[in-house]
C-alpha cells in the first residue's frame, strides 16, 4: 500500500534573510558614497531631499543586490562563503526572491523619479540593468568583468550629485564626474584584494576572475598597483579644479599613498594576510576621502 508523501513547505523567510538577500552592508556603503556626492554638490543642504535620495537609492541598491543573488543562486551554492545565503541554503524560494527584488527595485526607481528627479532615477535604473544584464553574465566568461562591473559600482556618488543639482551636462557637473572616477578606480584594487582572498571559491563557482586564471597572483597585484596610482592622480582633481581645499588634498595624497604602499606590499608577498590588509585599508581610504570631500569642499 503506497504512502502519500506530503512535502513540507519552506518556512517564511525572516527579516534577516531579506537583509542578507539585499546585502545590507553593501547598501550601507552605497549610501555613504551617495550622501557624500549629495553633500559635496549641494550649496545649501535640503535634509528632506537628501532623505528621499538615500531612501530611493537604498531600495534600488537592495533590489539590484537581491536580483544578483537570484541570478547566481546556483553558483552561490558551490562556494563556501555564499552557500549559507537564503537561496542556496533553502530558506527562501527563488520566486519569493524574484518578486521581492523586482518590486523593491521598481519601487526605488519610481520613488527617486517622483521624490527627487528623473535624472537620478535614470542613473539608478542604469546601475541596476548594467549590473544584472552586463556585469553578472560577464563574470562567467571574461576577466574584463571587474572593469565593467566598476562602472555601475561608481554611479551612487553621481546619483547623490544629480539629486542635489539635477544636471550632468553643466560645467558644475565636473565635480560629479570626478567623484565617479574616484569610486570607479577605487573599486579595482579593492576587488583585486577580495578576488585573491576568495580565488578558490570563485573557481568553484565557475567565475572568470583574473585571480582564478592568474595562478601566482602577479597580474592581480600589478593591477592593484596601477589602478591605485591612477586613483591617486584622479583624487587630486577636486583640489586642482578648486572644488576642495588643501586639507582635502593632503588627506587624499596621504591616504592614497598608504593604499599604494599596501598594494606594493601585496605585490611582493601575495599572502592572504596581505590581501586582507589591502582590502581593509581600501575601505578606510574610501571613508576618509568621502569625509574630506564633504568637510573641505
Amino acid at each position: 500500500m503506497s504512502q502519500l508523501v506530503v512535502e513540507t513547505p519552506l518556512p517564511l523567510a525572516s527579516l534577516s534573510d531579506y537583509l542578507n538577500l539585499s546585502k545590507s552592508r553593501i547598501v550601507l556603503m552605497v549610501l555613504i558614497t551617495t550622501a557624500a556626492g549629495f553633500l559635496f554638490a549641494a550649496p545649501h543642504v535640503d535634509p528632506l531631499l537628501m532623505l528621499h535620495t538615500l531612501l530611493g537609492t537604498a531600495l534600488v541598491a537592495a533590489g539590484t543586490n537581491a536580483l544578483n543573488q537570484y541570478v547566481e543562486r546556483d553558483r552561490d551554492a558551490r562556494m563556501h562563503r555564499t552557500r549559507s545565503r537564503p537561496l542556496p541554503a533553502g530558506r527562501m524560494t527563488p520566486r519569493a526572491a524574484l518578486v521581492f527584488s523586482t518590486a523593491v527595485a521598481i519601487l526605488g526607481t519610481l520613488y527617486l523619479g517622483l521624490a527627487v528627479n528623473w535624472l537620478t532615477a535614470a542613473l539608478g535604473a542604469f546601475t541596476l540593468t548594467s549590473y544584472i544584464f552586463v556585469y553578472t553574465p560577464l563574470k562567467r566568461v571574461s576577466t574584463i568583468c571587474t572593469l565593467i562591473g566598476a562602472i555601475p559600482g561608481a554611479v551612487p556618488p553621481l546619483m547623490g550629485f544629480t539629486a542635489a543639482t539635477n544636471t550632468l551636462a553643466s560645467v558644475e557637473a565636473a565635480g560629479g564626474w570626478i567623484l565617479f572616477g574616484i569610486l570607479f578606480l577605487w573599486q579595482l584594487p579593492h576587488f583585486m584584494a577580495i578576488s585573491w582572498m576568495y580565488r578558490d571559491d570563485y573557481a568553484r563557482g565557475g567565475f572568470a576572475m583574473l585571480s582564478v586564471r592568474d595562478t601566482d597572483g602577479a597580474a592581480v597585484a600589478r593591477q592593484a598597483i596601477w589602478y591605485t596610482l591612477a586613483l591617486l592622480a584622479v583624487s587630486v582633481l577636486p583640489w586642482v579644479f578648486g572644488l576642495a581645499g588643501i586639507v582635502y588634498l593632503v588627506g587624499a595624497v596621504v591616504s592614497g599613498s598608504a593604499l599604494l604602499a599596501f598594494a606594493i606590499r601585496f605585490f611582493f608577498d601575495r599572502s592572504l594576510g596581505n590581501a586582507r590588509s589591502l582590502f581593509m585599508i581600501s575601505n578606510l581610504y574610501l571613508l576618509t576621502v568621502m569625509l574630506l570631500l564633504v568637510v573641505n569642499a
